[in-house]
């Protein structure tokens, strides 16, 4: 199949946030980096035109495929129904649950992600992240950098602590805006965010660190003495390691990790729902 790929007559969507890949040589790249193999449990969000699509099925004989638009869906059936190996699933990448899917075996993930909602999905990945392996995508190249982003820079904020706190995170590739029809505003980045099994900060209450990260980041130009008034005074931030003049920009994640353990004796506790 060419790099257009499936549904070459799909008038592209905005409300779905459709950018086509259109690239053989970025595509054999992605590929390349992904390195599938028969047997692997491979799911793609976004298949599109099903350029990625048909490159992964020739190295990997059968994958599951998420797309939201039905007009897609029809132009995937037809264009590979001689292929056996696609699993098409006709709905929207943030309502489905990956863990049926994945069965006993963790997944693979990949996928071009639309701009308008990447933030929402990998957050609603990262809620499954124990029944996947590894994830492949293409993101907007500040989302990118937001993920990979270290303490005290102005991209670090909630979604790299709770990304980097999950994976190993390697950007792979820069993916110009030239390789997709029709052509976005932004650049992109090619990057491989691999699951840690045994995450290397320890966590007693996840659900309680993670309302505390989303918590900070809502008031990041606050310190943690007002931040955290009420639910941490100042000698708990004191006896977590942290300063409680700092503010969470300039947190690492074992920061974040050692407030949560304050917070689960303390009397105050955080909101439930910001």
């Amino acid at each position: 199949m060419s790099a257009r790929g499936a549904g070459g007559g799909h008038h592209p969507r905005r409300r779905f946030g459709q950018h086509f890949l259109c690239d053989a040589a970025i595509i054999e790249r992605m590929v390349a980096a992904i390195a599938p193999r028969p047997g692997q449990a491979l799911v793609e969000i976004g298949p599109g035109r099903g350029a990625l699509t048909g490159a992964l099925l020739r190295r990997c004989e059968a994958l599951t495929a998420v797309e939201i638009d039905r007009d897609l869906c029809e132009h995937l059936h037809r264009d590979f129904a001689g292929a056996g190996g696609l699993r098409l699933i006709n709905g929207d990448a943030l309502r489905v649950d990956l863990r049926p899917i994945a069965g006993t075996r963790r997944l693979r993930v990949v996928g071009n992600l639309p701009y308008n909602v990447s933030t929402a999905l990998l957050f609603h990945l990262l809620a499954q992240a124990q029944c996947i392996d590894d994830m492949h995508f293409t993101l907007q190249r500040e989302v990118a950098e937001r993920i990979a982003a270290a303490p005290g820079s102005k991209r670090y904020g909630r979604l790299g602590v709770m990304i980097q706190f999950a994976c190993a995170v390697e950007r792979l590739f820069h993916v110009g805006a030239g390789a997709f029809r029709p052509r976005p505003k932004v650049d992109s980045t090619f990057l491989r965010l691999h699951v840690y099994r045994d995450p290397p900060v320890k966590v007693t209450d996840y659900a309680l660190f993670v309302r505390l990260v989303r918590h900070l980041f809502s008031r990041r130009r606050k310190t943690l003495r007002s931040s955290l008034r009420g639910c941490l005074d100042e000698r708990s931030i004191g006896a977590a390691g942290c300063d409680p003049a700092a503010r969470p920009e300039n947190l690492a994640i074992a920061d974040f990790a050692r407030l949560a353990e304050q917070a689960r004796g303390s009397a105050g506790p955080l909101p439930a729902r910001l």
